[in-house]
């Protein structure tokens, strides 16, 4: 978060959402859970205001969507910022696509069954990572050793 006091989107500036937005109970006419804004939709700022005195909260307006949705700033990039939309998400199910290994030791072979914990950008939005929450261990794994859970039988990369 910005600094205190300062906010990082102001009015009428275009941001694109990086993760998918349900509903948390607080948009009406929807069940909780019901999806709202898909991740990579691009919004305008409408309104910045506060949820318990200390979270930064955008209103931000998603014109293809046709919905108003308050989103902190954590979910948000500029919409002019680079952008390659991930494959997974949050609590997605994944097994691995390759034997994945630490320090030589294989620690989840082929068709290892995790979910992810947490998608991890950087500077280059075409390298995509995660961690994922395996049996016994959170490893961060590139995207391209990853398939969604079911599709491990079609997975025909050597072992690494």
């Amino acid at each position: 978060m910005c600094e205190e006091g300062y906010e990082r989107y102001d009015y009428g500036d275009a941001v694109r959402v990086v993760r998918n937005v349900r509903n948390d109970g607080t948009y009406p006419g929807l069940d909780v859970g019901a999806p709202l804004v898909r991740r990579g939709s691009v919004g305008h700022v409408v309104n910045v205001g506060t949820f318990l005195q200390d979270q930064v909260i955008y209103s931000v307006h998603f014109l293809n969507e046709q919905r108003l949705v308050g989103c902190r700033e954590e979910e948000l990039i500029p919409a002019d910022a680079p952008w390659a939309p991930s494959r997974f998400e949050f609590r997605d199910k994944v097994a691995s696509r390759i034997n994945l290994a630490v320090e030589g030791e294989i620690v989840a072979p082929i068709g290892t069954q995790g979910e992810i914990i947490k998608v991890l950008r950087n500077d280059d939005p075409a390298q995509v990572q995660y961690h994922v929450r395996f049996p016994g261990r959170t490893l961060q794994v590139p995207e391209s050793a990853l398939l969604p859970l079911g599709q491990e039988e079609e997975s025909s990369v050597p072992s690494v």
